[in-house]
């Protein structure tokens, strides 16, 4: 062991009767043990919640969605065979969107309509079985001698605002319609509910529609045309690189689009939020940090005769500072190690017994999501020993520069 951390270990231990600046030195290793605790379960918490909100919403929406800047998307099967023969794509579908109303004989509600590839399978995600679209399927499982109309897939709360279950009968009203005598009429035309879907999320869960591809072109008028290409990823992480092979495939008449600038505005507002919560919550550190200044202060002021003698025996005042340093870092260091180990075990008993539960007619889920991240962790750590050592600074600057003889004399 060296001299600097012999000593530095010496004077964390005080003797009784200055026992005020032992329960300094013990609140400030509490200060750092909490303050690194509530910012590990904090970021845990928060990045669950955008970890699960991001399953939540890739569940409906594709990874790449490819359209084109003008006229009719005509040429799209074209596009598409170049397209699935790019490494890393799981599925790739053409699809139509519009908006439409959805009544029954009591009610009406606005809705998302979208027409997808009833055979091309995951072309939507897990939250929809697309597969019911098919005039196969549609009708199985419904009660014998139901009539067999095109079949229509419906958001959880779409359907319990319109009173629907499956096998019920819903009218689609679309604005392109027909002209009369009497001006201009709305088509309407008559689904049979196939399947329900639920992902979690009103937006989706109250607004979409989903029909089968063929169907969407005859009603809209759109035989030869879609809306655009979906696009899902086997790894989504490797959005960039796919999406620059797509663009050099196709000219520049097309615009490919990705997931995280569809969602930007929701994600960078929740990173926003979590480098708020991460300054707010490292505060508490960083008063702990004062603590820990205010503590070396206080030791200096009681050592000022040992710290001369040690001068006087050659020490230098390099070391005579570092001994402090030292010191407040051993305290920093124990802290921070006690707020990580408390802070993972909380973070796993959260995660395994969810024991905190949330309304859920106000959130989206009813536990607290957790995701813990190894570089997240090890961020808290490095910041908290990083203030801990910038307390240190300044009782370790007036350590070294004590004149020894002036503090042998008045000491």
């Amino acid at each position: 062991m060296s001299f600097v951390t012999f000593v530095s270990g010496r004077y964390l231990r005080t003797r009784q009767k200055r026992a005020f600046i032992s329960l300094i030195t013990v609140l400030s290793i509490a200060g750092v043990a909490v303050g690194v605790m509530a910012l590990i379960v904090v970021i845990a918490v928060m990045a669950g919640f955008e970890t699960d909100l991001k399953s939540r919403i890739m569940g409906i929406r594709p990874h790449l969605v490819l359209t084109k800047k003008q006229g009719d998307f005509t040429d799209y099967n074209q596009i598409l065979s170049k397209i699935k023969a790019v490494d890393g794509i799981e599925t790739a579908s053409a699809y139509i969107t519009t908006q439409v109303v959805i009544r029954t004989t009591t009610r009406a509600a606005g809705a998302v309509l979208k027409g997808i590839d009833a055979v091309q399978g995951k072309s939507v995600g897990d939250r929809v079985d697309n597969s019911r679209l098919a005039t196969r399927t549609a009708s199985k499982g419904l009660p014998a001698g139901s009539v067999h109309l095109p079949g229509i897939i419906l958001g959880k709360e779409l359907a319990a605002n319109l009173g629907v279950i499956r096998g019920d009968t819903v009218y689609m009203i679309l604005p392109r319609g027909m002209l009369s005598p009497a001006g201009h009429i709305p088509a309407m035309i008559k689904f049979q509910v196939a399947d329900l879907f639920e992902s979690g999320m009103y937006e989706f869960d109250g607004t979409l529609a989903f029909i089968d591809l063929k169907q969407a072109q005859k009603i809209l008028r759109m035989p030869a045309s879609v809306s655009g290409i979906e696009i899902r990823l086997q790894d989504m992480g490797k959005v960039k690189e796919i999406s620059e092979a797509i663009e050099r495939l196709v000219d520049g008449d097309y615009t490919i689009e990705n997931w995280k600038q569809m969602n930007r505005n929701l994600f960078s507002a929740l990173r926003l939020e979590k480098t708020v919560m991460f300054i707010i919550l490292a505060l508490i550190v960083l008063v702990a940090a004062f603590n820990i200044a205010g503590s070396l202060v206080m030791m200096v002021m009681e050592k000022r005769k040992d710290i001369a003698i040690l001068k006087a025996m050659g020490a230098t005042a390099k070391s005579i500072g570092r001994i402090f340093v030292i010191k407040g870092l051993m305290i920093g260091l124990v802290g921070t190690v006690l707020g990580t180990s408390a802070g993972l075990v909380l973070c796993t008993l959260l995660e395994r017994y969810s024991f905190i539960h949330l309304p859920a007619d106000v959130y989206y889920i009813s536990t607290l999501p957790v995701n813990m991240k190894t570089s997240d962790v090890l961020l808290i750590a490095l910041c908290a020993l990083a203030i801990c050592f910038a307390a240190t600074l300044y009782p370790a600057r007036q350590a070294a520069g004590i004149d020894p003889v002036e503090a042998i004399r008045h000491g």
